[in-house]
């Protein structure tokens, strides 16, 4: 036998020793808190997941049957059941195996399939990105864990073993798939309660996407911790000598802050290593609830507290369940201490969340109110998957919910909210009711109106005014901060945008059919149907939702309606012509008739529309500069008018030239006001010393009001010239 040969043999004893190893340690493990039918359909499973990756092997040149059981391991450690343990072994065979579901099915059962079809990415599908093939992977795992939070729970554990074995990957791949981590999976596993898998996935992906950062804190962070040794044994003999002088007993740990934590901190808050790491942190595990206020008191005494920096998350848990006291005291050589004091059973759902469901059954109060929370966090994405117009925005509202600081506001009747720190009042409406959202039109804190724009403060009372006839505005999304909010507004905008799409696309067909001597309502039902399925339209109604937003031209559609499809392209243009009538502007068009920025029309002024595709119609000025422009694209071009008793206000500009002096801004500001003309926006153009241009957005209601408000102007003495500007 060659030497060659001998070592090849060797090192194939070695994986089988090293595999039967890890099946038979994960066997052990399950022994002892699994009863052995189960322990036996987990060593089943190994044999059908590892003939299914027969060959196969990881970038490490393992076999790939390490990975599975080493997911399978992490979820043992959680004391899952065995049907997650199962699924973790098998979470790769429909994905990357020619197995199909059904044979995961018929061997281990629906609940298993389940399990391992939720974890699997979509292959076989063809996306037009890569962005939106991972948003909608993304989504059919959020939709999965909607049904069994267990997905989600092996996803994790699969995400981390990964972490853990990412070194073997290509630098860009590394970084990519580290910053997918940073940014969604350790926050989720922060949602769900999970703070000790969050940390470690944090410090992987901190450790990935910034090797030499990271390298440089961690020698840092060691070379500090000698310094600390014993100022730390210091505070804890004396936090313990004063816990056993008023008889309870309780156990201190310090904790050291895990580098993704310091690194934030330095990077949020622009401070130095220095500064962040001279924060000497403890933990006061006691029996009970009232027994943490009781430390509280001990502790408080023994070292002054920082105002402000007491939080009680017992009276009021975090979002995830998470529940503790926290305090920072002025400890001795003047170094901060940073304080949690909690059970244990807050400990365990602390560092488990809403894996403490399985891993401790004594703690069951805790985990239950994590597992709730956790449920109630599901309801939500369910709701946002519904109102979500594609996979890429319903990831990027889970993004938003998943943004960590809380801040903690009271009902009228002295319920407590929660919302991320930076919530308005409109994520508060909506917090309470989607309806309430939907229709709200101001805000009171603290019994004061404000307006709907104001963030919340921690321990506000928020009170929400509603009218029934109310709805969102477009404006709202440039506030909000909750996905919940974003996710309504925007689909109450997209059906309404919808809604007045049709309408418009009504009345334009109409007008394009009374040039050929007909109308909708005198067309037969069987005319229409044949042209609906020629272009391979849904609906009437998605034909005039396309009109209207200007991506069907309605010339061309009313033609082929009316019969006359011969030569529609040369004759659309003339067919333009002969529509004589032109289309009245109400200004309650809404979304789907814009008013161009460039000339900005006023009822009043000549004006001219532009079909513009996804946008509708804008409406320009008829001697605009842009309008030249597009005079090439004249089947675009539509006649219009305004309609004589039109609604609403519109923006203005006047160019208004001024001595320079005190006070002329406000006294210009004053008249306009007077007139009841409302300021939208105020930019200062400086000419010289002497003189200045201030130029006032303004809205009118049409080209009277404008000129009753320039006479106004004019009569001031300082103003020395005044025109209405064009954009």
């Amino acid at each position: 036998m060659s030497e060659e040969a001998g070592q090849s043999m060797v090192a194939k004893a070695r994986d089988t020793d090293s595999e039967r190893f890890l099946i038979s340690d994960l066997c052990n493990l399950l022994d002892s808190y699994l009863p052995h039918d189960a322990v036996q359909e987990v060593y089943s499973a190994y044999l059908f997941g590892a003939e299914a990756h027969e060959g196969q092997h990881r970038m490490s040149g393992e076999p790939y049957i390490y990975h599975p059981i080493a997911v399978a391991r992490i979820l043992a450690e959680m004391h899952m059941d065995h049907q997650s343990i199962v699924a973790a072994i098998l979470h790769d065979v429909i994905e990357d195996t020619p197995t199909a579901k059904e044979q995961v099915e018929s061997r281990f059962g629906a609940e298993v399939a389940e399990l391992v079809d939720g974890v699997s990415k979509l292959t076989q599908i063809q996306f037009e990105s890569k962005a939106e093939q991972q948003a909608e992977n993304f989504r059919k795992m959020m939709l999965a864990m909607v049904r069994d939070i267990r997905v989600i729970l092996i996803k994790l554990a699969d995400r981390l073993h990964n972490m853990r074995t990412l070194g073997v990957m290509r630098p860009d791949k590394r970084r990519r798939i580290a910053r997918e981590t940073l940014e969604i999976y350790a926050p989720i596993a922060n949602r769900l309660g999970m703070n000790q898998m969050r940390l470690e996935l944090e410090d992987l992906g901190f450790a990935a996407l910034h090797p030499m950062r990271s390298r440089v804190l961690e020698e840092a962070v060691r070379r500090a911790r000698g310094n600390r040794k014993e100022i730390l044994n210091k505070i804890e003999t004396a936090i313990k000598r004063r816990l056993r002088q008023e008889h309870i007993d309780g156990e201190i740990k310090s904790r050291e802050k895990h580098l993704y934590s310091l690194y934030r901190k330095m990077r949020g808050k622009g401070v130095s290593f220095a500064d962040v790491s001279d924060v000497y942190a403890f933990r006061i595990i006691v029996d009970k609830p009232d027994t943490c206020y009781r430390a509280l008191g001990i502790v408080h005494n023994l070292y002054k507290p920082v105002p402000g920096k007491f939080k009680d998350y017992i009276a009021i848990p975090k979002a995830n369940g998470y529940q503790s006291l926290h305090t920072v005291l002025f400890g001795p050589y003047g170094v901060p201490i940073e304080v949690q004091i909690r059970t244990e059973d807050m400990d365990r759902v602390a560092e488990a969340g809403i894996a403490a469901h399985w891993l401790y059954k004594a703690g069951e109060g805790g985990a239950n109110s994590a597992q709730q929370r956790a449920r109630e966090w599901l309801r939500e994405l369910l709701e946002m998957q519904k109102n979500a117009g594609n996979s890429l925005e319903f990831l990027e509202n889970v993004k938003i919910d998943l943004f960590p600081d809380e801040v903690y506001v009271f009902t009228p009747q002295g319920e407590i909210m929660e919302l991320p720190r930076g919530a308005t009042a409109v994520d508060f409406a909506y917090a309470v009711h989607t309806e309430v959202g939907n229709t709200c039109i101001a805000a009171k804190i603290d019994r004061h109106l404000s307006p709907l724009r104001t963030p919340l403060l921690n321990g506000q009372t928020v009170e929400i005014i509603t009218a029934p006839g109310a709805h969102p505005n477009p404006a709202w999304l440039n506030f909000v901060i909750t996905a919940k909010a974003r996710s309504n507004i925007r689909h109450h905008l997209k059906n309404l945008r919808s809604e007045e799409a049709v309408n418009l696309g009504r009345r334009l067909l109409d007008k394009a059919l009374a040039s050929l001597g007909t109308s909708l309502g005198e067309l037969p039902q069987a005319r229409i149907e044949a042209f609906l399925s020629d272009c391979g339209a849904e609906s009437l109604e998605a034909v005039l939702d396309d009109i209207g937003l200007g991506n069907r031209f309605p010339i061309l559609v009313a033609r082929q309606l009316a019969g006359r499809s011969e030569e529609v392209e040369a004759g659309a243009s003339g067919d333009a012509a002969q529509v004589t009538t032109p289309l009245a502007i109400k200004g309650t068009e809404g979304m789907v008739v814009s008013y161009a920025k460039c000339c900005r029309p006023i009822p009043g002024d000549p004006i001219i529309g532009f079909v513009s595709a996804g946008r509708g119609i804008v409406i320009h000025v008829e001697n605009c500069k842009n309008v030249a422009d597009y005079r090439n694209q004249p089947e675009k071009w539509i006649d219009v008018e305004w309609e004589p008793d039109v609604e609403g206000e519109f923006p203005a500009e006047l160019r208004i030239e001024v001595a320079n002096q005190r006070g002329v801004l406000a006294t210009v500001a004053a008249v306009i006001a007077d007139m009841g003309s409302n300021i939208e926006n105020v930019g200062i153009e400086e000419r010289d010393g002497m003189n200045t241009t201030m130029v006032f957005t303004i809205t009118v209601k049409n080209r009277r009001h404008l000129a009753s408000v320039m006479r106004r102007i004019r009569h001031i003495k300082l103003v020395l010239r005044l025109s209405r500007g064009r954009g």
